[in-house]
């Protein structure tokens, strides 16, 4: 069964062409108008193509516009610096971090270097270990191929700032990326959350971002609302 993401996001979808075509697929890409009876997506030809629900093979949420993959490392280096845990250590262009307890984004070792491969995975199970932690990655889906599965598939959703009141929130964090990028992180989203993109940019902060669950629709259609579009995504792989 087909996971469509929120109305308005820019999807693939792969579907059956009429019995007998060649070939038998087609893709087509778009944002999404409607998920349900029939199938909408506005292509980017401008083109309204709509679907039979069973005619569709697959789907996939894609980032609102190309993304470089060292726009990705950036991004998630930034974040890594807004949640450092209490022990850090470069290993082979992965960042190692161990925290106070075995939460998942504090203890999880992520490939922010060109450098980083694979060859490097004995060594982070083994740092991990040594520190009584469960070993696990954090990896942003199109920086390394790893196997398929994971857990707590996520995306990162960014928007561009603008000046407002200096308000300091509780749980928003500024840090400055590789690329010179300063961004405002906010742990979640919530109701004063535009006051917390408004007090990063009076700190001088361009761009803001959020990291959500890769299934909860009502959180992303929320960023949606809010000037939000999707970055990248990215899931936790536990090592054996």
């Amino acid at each position: 069964m087909v996971s469509w993401p929120e109305l308005g996001a820019r999807v693939m979808v792969r579907y059956r062409l009429p019995a007998g075509s060649v070939p038998p697929l087609t893709d087509v890409i778009g944002n999404l108008l409607e998920c349900g009876p029939r199938i909408r997506v506005h292509a980017k030809t401008g083109e309204i193509v709509e679907l039979a629900p069973d005619d569709v093979v697959a789907a996939r949420l894609l980032s609102d516009k190309p993304v470089r993959a060292s726009e990705i490392r950036a991004l998630e280096h930034a974040d890594a610096l807004a949640r450092p845990g209490i022990e850090r250590q470069w290993l082979d262009g992965w960042l190692l971090r161990a925290g106070p307890d075995n939460t998942y984004v504090v203890n999880s070792a992520v490939p922010l270097d060109i450098s980083a491969t694979q060859s490097a995975i004995p060594a982070i199970v083994e740092w991990y270990r040594s520190r009584d932690r469960v070993p696990r990655l954090a990896v942003p889906d199109r920086l390394l191929r790893l196997p398929d599965h994971g857990e707590r598939a996520n995306r990162m959703m960014v928007c561009d700032l603008h000046p407002g009141p200096d308000i300091e929130p509780s749980d928003a964090v500024i840090t400055d990326a590789p690329d010179g990028t300063r961004w405002v992180g906010l742990a979640e989203l919530r109701d004063n959350c535009g006051a917390q993109l408004a007090w990063g940019a009076s700190h001088g902060a361009t761009r803001g971002y959020v990291r959500l669950a890769e299934d909860d629709r009502a959180a992303a259609e929320l960023a949606r609302s809010l000037g939000f579009v999707l970055h990248h995504h990215a899931r936790y792989i536990t090592l054996t």
